[in-house]
């Protein structure tokens, strides 16, 4: 399995959910921050996104915005803020809803839009390099234009095919769909980075992404910087510099980090025993992992995962 591919099955893309928003005259809607990657699709309309108080841009007709790291964002009808009120979207998603959502009322312009907003849920802390990687969004200006590829006019097929019918196996369906869209994305900006010192470029990088699929695919492997600097068919000195200038730590440091968020993901599922996951991450005993992993995370791994397990019961997880 190649690095990208390992990293998508490390975040667990999950229980995707969408709403059809349709809007009349002056509206506005919110997304509360979350963990989940956000998208939206302008089917028909315009609209303006604001994400926190840092990013505006203009949605038109056929816009696919997709929002990696769940930020508080802001869709409205026009790029003023104005005092219409904002509806909060996040406790309107139902899983995959047929009915739609409708903001605003008439107005002399007669302004309309229809948007697909849509939620996947995923691990992330696992997806923590990927969404510092990627910028605040990814935009695709007309996805049913001649010009954009065409994975993205067979996914919005795909996608609408799905919401416009019920048959049984649908959720698992629309969490395929949308993790290709999503996959799909990052692929895309990939293959157009200009700065090479990223860790998303590493992925693509002929040689450290043998590194990057070693560590991701084995983290139970005692990797050293020899070993894996072999993977790579480099010395380990060139191997250790170009490592570190692209993804800005040492190979080490890396591992390290990859395997206390495995070992986190592991104790919150709550099916393995602490000792085993130490083995599973790459530690020769249970004491070395936990000393290692309250350094990293201020708790023991016994009081991570019952803090999750409360977490869970009072409702108040993130």
């Amino acid at each position: 399995m190649d690095a990208l591919s390992q990293i998508f099955e490390d975040i667990h893309l999950k229980k995707t959910e969408y709403l059809y928003i349709k809007t009349a005259g002056d509206w506005a809607f919110s997304s509360e921050e979350q963990p989940a990657f956000m998208a939206h699709i302008v089917l028909h309309g315009n609209a303006f996104l604001q994400i926190k108080e840092d990013v505006s841009l203009q949605l038109n007709t056929g816009a696919l915005v997709l929002i990696a790291a769940g930020s508080e964002h802001t869709l409205r009808n026009q790029a003023q803020q104005t005092l219409t009120e904002q509806v909060s979207i996040t406790p309107l998603f139902e899983g995959l809803r047929e009915d739609a959502i409708e903001l605003g009322q008439e107005n002399a312009n007669h302004h309309r839009a229809l948007i697909l907003s849509i939620r996947c849920h995923m691990d992330m802390l696992m997806a923590r390099p990927l969404i510092h990687a990627l910028p605040t969004y990814l935009h695709v200006q007309n996805i049913l234009h001649a010009q954009e590829p065409e994975w993205l006019r067979i996914g919005l097929y795909f996608v609408a095919a799905e919401t416009q019918r019920i048959q049984p196996g649908r959720h698992k369906i629309m969490d395929h769909i949308i993790s290709i869209l999503f996959i799909e994305c990052v692929r895309d900006y990939i293959a157009q980075l200009t700065d090479q010192n990223n860790w998303l470029a590493a992925l693509n990088h002929a040689e450290l992404s043998h590194a990057l699929m070693a560590i991701h695919g084995r983290p139970e492997h005692a990797w050293t910087v020899e070993t894996l600097a072999d993977t790579c068919c480099m010395s380990r000195s060139k191997f250790a510099s170009v490592f570190h200038q692209m993804i800005g730590e040492t190979p080490l440091a890396y591992l390290q980090q990859h395997r206390l968020r495995l070992a986190s993901q592991y104790l919150r599922q709550g099916q393995l025993p602490i000792q085993q996951i130490a083995y599973r991450v790459g530690y020769s005993s249970e004491t070395a992992f936990s000393q290692v992993f309250k350094r990293y995370y201020q708790v023991s791994p016994k009081q991570y995962r019952q803090d999750h397990v409360n977490s869970l019961t009072d409702g108040s997880e993130k």
